[in-house]
């Protein structure tokens, strides 16, 4: 057995997705790869190149590859398919823009979502909102398999036994019947949503966005990312990367903080494997609180601001 698991490499930076989706390929077992795709990837992966439990890391450095289409990845991926039994990426943006367009070109059905490793073709994934845990056993020759990384560990541990290094130069220009020409990202010094310990969301009882802000101090005080459901996203408190839900981010943090949130079933099924749920909710049969470790019922608007001045 042998895996190749896509780093998540975007505007220099290894994303911490990567290593949980190596969590699972350890479950796997067998020889692990690992390759990064991008520009200047050979002076922004060194943490890759200190990973224990890794026989290779290959690196793919170019220019053309700043901003890497699908059709690019698969490009480059297509050939070394050949090698390995499963590949693996993560069940982000990242993973899902390409993997299934080379689960197409190699002719392979794509598991996605995983959240378990039972054995080497069988996985455990998330079907309708998380409500059902679906076993699949897959018996293709290559099994094509996107991880989510809120459900794995993130090891990033420099150890002993790093990686054989091996540089993939490009024989031939890459496709480009698609162009991206500009690429926009939001900044933050708090912890990404996704790898964050601590999650403070907000919802439709939020109001408006100049009301986030009391999140935000709070947020500051617990060394916290910042959430919302999908309602304050769309009422425009703050933006798309912010959402946690079905059609937004996963997350299971050790704690999430539901601030005005109800508890629709596609914001649980975003966060309802955190570690401690709390609820803050005037309404006390908001449904949030069926989930919620602990609940409190009472006005956001003089809990917060009391919490955060406690907090110190």
């Amino acid at each position: 057995m042998r895996t190749l698991i896509i780093a998540e490499y975007i505007l220099n930076d290894v994303k911490p997705s990567t290593y949980a989706t190596l969590d699972a390929a350890k479950q796997i077992g067998g020889d692990i790869d690992i390759i990064v795709i991008g520009n200047n990837t050979q002076a922004n992966c060194t943490p890759l190149k200190a990973l224990n439990g890794v026989q290779n890391l290959l690196i793919v450095d170019d220019v053309q590859l700043t901003y890497p289409t699908a059709e690019q990845l698969v490009a480059i991926l297509k050939p070394l398919s050949k090698k390995y039994t499963t590949i693996m990426a993560p069940a982000t943006t990242f993973g899902k823009n390409f993997m299934p367009r080379l689960a197409s070109v190699l002719n392979v059905g794509q598991i996605s979502d995983i959240t378990a490793v039972l054995g080497p073709d069988t996985f455990i994934r998330p079907i309708y909102a998380g409500n059902v845990l679906q076993t699949i056993q897959s018996l293709d020759e290559t099994k094509l398999i996107t991880v989510r990384p809120a459900a794995f560990n993130m090891i990033q541990q420099a150890q002993s036994g790093a990686p054989a290094i091996q540089i993939i130069a490009l024989s031939e220009p890459l496709p480009q019947k698609t162009r991206v020409t500009k690429f926009s990202h939001s900044q933050s010094n708090r912890p990404e949503l996704t790898a964050a310990r601590v999650v403070v969301s907000g919802g439709r009882g939020i109001g408006n966005a100049e009301n986030f802000k009391l999140l935000d101090a709070l947020a500051d005080k617990l060394h916290a990312a910042v959430g919302a459901s999908r309602v304050a996203v769309d009422s425009g408190y703050v933006p798309n990367d912010y959402q946690v839900g079905q059609t937004g981010k996963v997350v299971s943090p050790d704690l999430y903080i539901a601030v005005g949130i109800s508890g629709a079933i596609q914001h649980l099924a975003g966060m309802k494997d955190s570690k401690y749920i709390v609820a803050i909710n005037k309404d006390p049969d908001a449904p949030i609180f069926q989930v919620a470790n602990y609940g409190l019922v009472g006005d956001l608007f003089d809990i917060i601001p009391e919490l955060t001045q406690k907090l110190g």
